[in-house]
């Protein structure tokens, strides 16, 4: 299964940009979305941002994934998608 995450740009030097996820910053391509500024939100695949995002499209996905991880943890913390395997 292939994840692509919401990612704000916080700067941008010619064709790579340093991408913000969640207080963790990573170079990213930026070859595919010659629009993006700084300050943007893109979706990043595999180190490379293959769309920008309106800010409220990235708020949206990035609750649902911390909802989905909160769900895998289970209510005791532990880990849901082990024991849901079991």
């Amino acid at each position: 299964m292939c994840l692509a995450v919401p990612a704000r740009l916080v700067e941008i030097r010619e064709s790579t940009g340093l991408a913000e996820f969640g207080g963790v910053r990573r170079e990213v391509s930026v070859m595919l979305v010659p629009e993006a500024k700084v300050g943007d939100y893109v979706l990043v695949h595999a180190g490379c941002a293959i769309e920008t995002l309106d800010a409220a499209e990235a708020a949206e996905t990035l609750r649902l994934f911390a909802e989905l991880a909160a769900a895998l943890e289970g209510p005791d913390g532990g880990s849901g998608a082990a024991e849901a395997q079991a």
